[in-house]
């Protein structure tokens, strides 16, 4: 067993890893500013569902990665607080992983279950 994080190990089989944080998020405008910004959409990124689900079925605006990694957290109260735009996210989620398996650079996306780790720096485990 070695003290290598997921971020180490990716990053030593060329992955790229992306945390999208969507704590305090309630709404869509707020899910697609947490997005543009942890994701560094381009300037071109609309903001909507179909402009996210372009910038994730063609990452060709992204750096070049052997594959990419989204690993959401704190998302429950999303869920919760708009159900409907939740349901969306995930499609747009899905369909972009679909679109991209078996590819060089392909996304992968996993929810976090523990929701958010903002504030647990000095914590155990």
């Amino acid at each position: 067993m070695t003290d290598a994080t997921l971020a180490d190990v990716l990053a030593a089989a060329g992955w790229a890893q992306v945390r999208l944080d969507l704590a305090g998020v309630t709404g869509r405008a707020a899910f697609m500013d947490r997005c543009a910004h942890a994701l560094d959409l381009p300037d071109w990124f609309g903001r909507n569902w179909d402009a996210l689900a372009d910038c994730l079925g063609d990452l060709s605006w992204a750096p070049p990665a052997r594959g990419r990694l989204l690993v959401v957290t704190g998302w429950r109260e999303f869920a919760r607080a708009a159900p409907r735009d939740w349901d969306i996210a995930q499609e747009v989620f899905a369909e972009a992983t679909d679109h991209g398996r078996g590819t060089a650079g392909a996304l992968q996306v996993v929810l976090a279950l523990g929701g958010s780790d903002e504030g647990l720096a000095g914590r155990p485990g």
